[in-house]
Order: C-alpha cells, then sequence, then structure tokens
C-alpha cells in the first residue's frame, strides 16, 4: 500500500486545498486506488477507482500525482503502510 499526501496553499488567493493518493488490496486479488481531496481541515469527496493487479493501479497512481504535482500541488508525505 503507497500514501501520498499533497498540498497547494496560496494565501493570496486563499487557497488551502489537500489531496490524498493512496493504493490499497482488496479482499480478491484487486487492487484500489483511493484518491480523497478538498479544503484543508474539512471532511472532503473521495473517489474509489478498482483494477486487477497492483501494476495497473500503481500505473495510475503516478499519472495523477504526475498530473497533480503540474498543477501546483506539492508532495508532503509519500510514506509505505509500514510506516504509519
Amino acid at each position: 500500500m503507497t500514501i501520498s499526501i499533497l498540498h497547494r496553499i496560496d494565501k493570496a488567493r486563499n487557497m488551502a486545498r489537500g489531496y490524498e493518493l493512496s493504493v490499497q488490496p482488496g479482499l480478491f486479488g484487486d487492487v484500489s486506488v483511493l484518491r480523497h481531496w478538498g479544503r484543508i481541515g474539512t471532511t472532503g469527496q473521495s473517489k474509489e477507482y478498482w483494477f486487477r493487479d497492483e501494476t495497473e493501479a500503481e500505473n495510475e497512481a503516478a499519472a495523477i500525482l504526475r498530473q497533480k504535482q503540474k498543477r501546483g500541488y506539492t508532495l508532503r508525505a509519500p510514506a509505505p503502510a509500514a510506516d504509519i
């Protein structure tokens, strides 16, 4: 399982956004990519995508991470699941 936490903060625009991306195994050999986003300090929204194997899920998570970094998000906490 992989978890990445990103922030995009711009005080001049009153922007404080958070984004969490995690890859988690399912019960039946499948793997999910869980996205959670919103203003920092609020409940926010979530969306989950399911894949047949871990490679597909990791590729999708990496693509989403690249997209967010291009939009100005900075990586705050990449951590393997064993550290959490």
